[in-house]
């Protein structure tokens, strides 16, 4: 008699390793609910910087060491800091805390807006640039609210229903994603827009001051100024009560002046 073969086995399927960053530092409380949000989706691990770092763009460190220390921080979840910049945490979590590249990075939730031009400046979003350029499809998102007593629940909410649906899908390695949030309650957000960047800057000025020895020094203030009125842009979808969703490039070629320009200029 023969006999029975045994049943094959099931692959179980692991879990996506799930990187986290921020740029205003691993005990933020934005990070912290972007981690709760998202930390039953995968294995979770956290690379953040030891102190906030807004505004730092794509900087990374080159003239000074960098240091990781474990940090307990979250339950459940290992984490570290980073002496570094929000790019260089993303560098360094990949070759020295993860060993391999993430199924996806997260970065965020930021204290602010970082809609329109503020990509251009944010340590949040050039965290989620560098993991695309490293072919990790990422997302950063942000709150419109600077406080640290902000409430996230919205954000939260909002989240984790955009991470649930891009690991869904098996994202393009390339996928960058900019994500804001509006600053309301849950019950007042309209839904998800897809939209592009607005053109809207801020019109900057800078105040002089005195310091006790009587030395001058200038204190960088600005007015935001929205030069955009279409209706299909970040900024529109963000005053209308919508979560934006804008995918964000590393590649700055102007496509549309290329050829333009190959015809006009005879170099």
């Amino acid at each position: 008699m023969d006999k029975k073969k045994p049943a094959p086995k099931r692959r179980v399927k692991e879990k996506p390793v799930i990187l986290i960053t921020n740029d205003d530092g691993v005990t933020a409380p934005g990070i912290r609910n972007l981690v709760e949000a998202v930390k039953d989706l995968g294995k979770v691990v956290v690379v953040a910087p030891d102190r906030p770092q807004s505004g730092m763009g794509h900087a990374i460190t080159i003239g000074s060491p960098l240091r990781l220390h474990s940090v307990k921080v979250f339950d459940g979840v290992e984490a570290w800091s980073c002496s570094g910049t929000p790019v260089d945490c993303v560098k360094i979590a990949v070759d020295k805390v993860l060993h391999r590249k993430p199924d996806i990075c997260l970065s965020g939730i930021n204290h602010g807006a970082n809609h329109s031009i503020n990509v251009i400046y944010s340590g949040t979003m050039s965290a989620a640039i560098e993991a695309s350029i490293e072919n990790i499809p990422s997302i950063g998102f942000s709150l419109l609210d600077l406080s640290m007593e902000a409430d996230f629940s919205a954000a939260r909410t909002y989240a984790r229903r955009i991470v649930e649906s891009v690991l869904a899908t098996k994202p393009d390695r390339h996928l960058c994603l900019n994500v804001n949030i509006p600053k309301v309650t849950e019950e007042l957000i309209r839904g998800i827009r897809v939209c592009r960047q607005a053109y809207a800057k801020y019109e900057e000025d800078f105040k002089e001051r005195i310091d006790p020895a009587g030395r001058k020094y200038y204190w960088l203030t600005g007015e935001f100024v929205n030069s955009d009125k279409g209706k299909d842009t970040d900024v529109w979808a963000l005053e209308n009560q919508y979560v934006s969703v804008v995918p964000v490039q590393f590649d700055l070629t102007s496509h549309e002046r290329l050829e333009r320009m190959r015809k006009t200029y005879k170099w």
